[in-house]
């Protein structure tokens, strides 16, 4: 068992940046980590995709840094409430997925995050499963914990009231999702949980339950949520998130897409640049200093802390030349040999777009471009015997043959 550290200044850092707010109080829980006490803590990931996020991260990244302070972390896949289905913040309920489909979806997980937190040392981090718990529940189990919530706190969520106030359903098995996330910290005897702000309602379920069935105070951390200007948070819903499995040019490009409200706090969350530098940087950019060397900064940080620093560096470059020198993609794009002169053909043979519907798509939303021309055309045929420069997007190049 590691012996756990209580140096202030690093439980200072933990518990200021990045944090939303803590539950009950940041002070209680900064007296308890002072003590030397070793707490249990997790923090859950449903897999509705087969990729993490940067928004996964940033809650994986705060886990690690409570690990290096010798506490016993649980990295917890949701495969059971992935099933139901999270609701926060939806304003349809989410389509179910099958168990097979979750099981797939988070069949490389902890690969994906093995970069972030450690699984392997003597503080390793526990990979568990909440079907563990919540698939042997019986009816009689679910009415007891319903029986500590009530209808009125559940329909005065943003999203429920919302939803009622269109005329839109508010199914009841909705309402089952906070309590299976809330028997998570019970099942688990959890001190401590941490997610994203959005998550607010259903970790202080899990506070709830926590203090009625094990008699036992649950301290709940939220993080600040990467956000665009308008509050909106990066996602797959909003078609705009870094996966972790996202090619490092891909990753260096999104973030150069974000705007530059967005620079100080993506530092904050998403790096371990220290927030006097962040401050420093603000500063100068309120001085007139131009935001996009910063962000270019960010870039590289957040591609070298997930793929390496020599992947960052030839993402910079490549962004370098394709979008500020105007050299397009480099000598080292993908070179292929094609039978078909059709675009949607060669658009699905070279692997720039999986099928052929989609690439009739893209490419109807002005997404594809052949020798630096737009294709407009779905049924355009290339010359024979040349090379073709195709470009799908802003960041995806293949050279073919014809």
């Amino acid at each position: 068992m590691s012996k756990v550290i209580t140096d202030e200044k690093q439980i200072d850092e933990i518990l200021e940046r990045g944090v939303e707010a803590v539950f009950p109080t940041k002070q209680d829980l900064k007296n308890k980590l002072m003590s030397g006490e070793r707490i249990k803590l997790y923090c859950g990931f449903d897999p509705t995709a087969e990729s993490l996020h940067i928004g996964n991260a940033i809650n994986i990244r705060k886990l690690a840094k409570f690990q290096e302070l010798g506490h016993e972390v649980i990295f917890l896949i949701g495969d059971f409430t992935a099933m139901i289905g999270d609701p926060t913040d939806k304003m349809a309920a989410r389509t179910a997925l099958t168990r097979e489909q979750v099981m797939a979806n988070c069949k490389d997980y902890k690969k994906q995050a093995d970069r972030l937190i450690d699984f392997k040392d003597d503080n390793a981090a526990q990979l568990k499963y909440n079907s563990e718990w919540l698939g042997k529940l019986n009816f009689e189990d679910v009415l007891n914990l319903a029986s500590h919530f009530t209808v009125q706190q559940m329909v005065e969520r943003d999203m429920f009231e919302k939803r009622i106030e269109e005329g839109k359903p508010v199914y009841i098995h909705e309402f089952m999702y906070p309590l299976m996330q809330g028997y998570d910290s019970v099942a688990m005897n959890i001190d401590l949980e941490l997610g994203g702000n959005d998550q607010t309602f259903n970790m202080l379920a899990g506070r709830t339950l926590q203090k009625v069935i094990n008699n036992k105070e649950k301290f709940v951390l939220t993080m600040k949520l990467l956000v665009d200007p308008t509050g909106k948070k990066m996602g797959k819903t909003e078609g705009n998130m870094i996966n972790l499995t996202d090619l490092p040019e891909d990753i260096f490009g999104k973030v150069m897409s974000w705007s530059d409200q967005m620079i100080a706090l993506g530092f904050e969350i998403c790096t371990d640049i220290p927030m006097k530098e962040i401050e420093a940087m603000t500063k100068q950019m309120k001085d007139g200093a131009n935001p996009r060397d910063f962000k270019m900064k960010l870039a590289h940080e957040i591609v070298s802390l997930y793929k390496g620093k020599d992947q960052a560096d030839q993402a910079q470059e490549n962004f370098i030349n394709v979008f500020q020198k105007k050299e397009g993609p480099g000598e080292d794009v993908k070179e292929i040999k094609v039978d078909s002169r059709n675009i949607i053909d060669i658009l699905v043979e070279s692997g720039l777009i999986d099928s052929n519907s989609e690439a009739k798509r893209v490419i109807k939303q002005g997404g594809v471009k052949v020798n630096d021309q737009l294709v407009e055309d779905i049924d355009l045929q290339l010359a024979s015997g040349k090379t073709h420069l195709i470009q799908k997007g802003k960041r995806h190049f293949v050279k073919v043959i014809v």
